[in-house]
């Protein structure tokens, strides 16, 4: 057995997102057939406890729009042009001892996650990208920013494919590990959409000041809860 969180597009909700987690059988195995069962077993859970229909966002989704909202894919533009996103990511850390190191801006996306010197700089403290800082605080907030940068400019198609006809009622990233890692892209994803939903997308699209106040303000409402179902047994 596993749990795995469901991210939910809440307006109401501090943060814009909504966790529920859910036990599933846990389908063991780096096949992407077995990624496929986790995924169907998630949302098979997540549709007893009333979340349905939810859209998977990896490479192992069987969805279009899944795939393409995958972060493996996404770019986000910089003044040297367009880079990936884990680029972005790991060459913005700002560490006690050094950072950012934005030649990782450069390399390949595996090099700029595995480079020595984001475990050599000591406490990570802060991220900085394109003359801006972000806190550690909220915790996905440069994530999140990062991300919805890449899919802004496509809004429009994201709009009509994931909150159109199909209105999914959450998101899933069935790699993701909640006790291993803090930022998801399903999470993110769930964050575009609320704020789509609040008609505060384009407000807080204006800058990174802006994002970043309003994000600040909204998590310290309060934590975010998370929700725990029982197990689903099979």
């Amino acid at each position: 057995m596993a749990e795995r969180p469901v991210f939910i597009p809440s307006v109401d909700t501090p943060g814009f997102v909504k966790v529920v987690s859910f036990g599933i059988p846990w389908a063991s195995g780096f096949a992407p057939v077995q990624k496929q069962k986790n995924v169907k077993s998630l949302h098979a859970a997540a549709a007893a406890g009333g979340y349905a229909p939810l859209l998977e966002i990896s490479t192992k989704s069987e969805e279009k729009a899944g795939r393409h909202l995958s972060a493996f894919h996404l770019k986000v533009q910089s003044q040297l042009g367009e880079i990936p996103l884990e680029n972005a990511f790991q060459g913005s850390k700002v560490f006690e001892h050094g950072g950012p190191y934005t030649d990782l801006y450069l390399t390949d996306p595996r090099s700029a996650k595995r480079d020595p010197r984001l475990q050599e700089s000591g406490r990570l403290v802060a991220f900085e990208f394109e003359g801006s800082e972000f806190p550690l605080q909220p915790t996905t907030v440069f994530y999140d920013w990062l991300y919805l940068n890449a899919i802004f400019p496509h809004r429009a198609w994201l709009k009509d494919r994931i909150d159109g006809q199909v209105k999914y009622a959450g998101f899933t990233d069935i790699e993701f590990n909640p006790n291993k890692s803090v930022n998801c892209q399903a999470r993110s994803c769930a964050l575009f959409v609320a704020l789509m939903r609040a008609n505060l997308l384009e407000k807080v699209m204006t800058s990174a000041e802006t994002f970043l106040k309003t994000m600040t303000e909204q998590s310290r409402r309060r934590a975010v809860r998370v929700e725990h179902s029982g197990q689903l047994h099979f």
